[in-house]
């Protein structure tokens, strides 16, 4: 794992973290809280973003627009399987998701989820981190680098380590402040 390699694996591992918190309702409607929802579409399962239009036509409601009208049912199942906590409503020609104001009892309750999600994302980039640590330790070992390049390859890495953490927690500070909101 080169310097690089391991600035791509920090960033995806951000990257995947932001994707995770879109999927948490902030009592907002927001379209990615919909993103890992899939549907049975003529017998094989496709995200819902990619067979229907998803807008906001205001802040607490999703309408959902199956490009194929058929597939109203099927995109109706899929939302009430995925578990998203709201109960969608069927016009016929559209799908409506109203979005519930959260309790101040809930918004603690999806504080807690955040800061594990955002644990989680800790832990994976400290695994990056013992993962270079180790392949420096073994290139110093196979006399490919010096004492000296060790060490400084090692604070790199660190720091690399230390930012990534502080971003982090900038994301998820933002993510509790947007759920905190009323």
């Amino acid at each position: 794992m080169s310097n690089k390699s391991l600035d791509d694996r920090i960033q995806k591992s951000k990257e995947i973290l932001k994707a995770d918190l879109n999927t948490v309702r902030a009592g907002r409607a927001n379209p990615a809280l919909l993103d890992k929802v899939m549907v049975d579409y003529y017998g094989s399962q496709m995200p819902l973003k990619n067979i229907s239009n998803i807008s906001t036509p205001d802040p607490r409601q999703l309408m959902i627009t199956p490009f194929d009208p058929k597939s109203l049912k099927d995109v109706e199942k899929a939302i009430n399987k995925a578990d998203i906590g709201i109960t969608p409503s069927n016009d016929g020609k559209n799908i409506r998701l109203v979005i519930p104001p959260l309790t101040e009892e809930r918004r603690r309750e999806l504080t807690k989820t955040v800061k594990k999600m955002g644990e989680e994302s800790k832990v994976a980039v400290r695994n990056l981190r013992r993962d270079m640590n180790d392949m420096l330790k073994k290139q110093q070992k196979n006399g490919e680098i010096s004492e000296d390049e060790l060490a400084n390859e090692l604070d790199d890495v660190q720091k690399k380590i230390d930012a990534a953490i502080k971003d982090i927690d900038k994301i998820v500070a933002e993510k509790e402040k947007e759920i905190m909101e009323v």
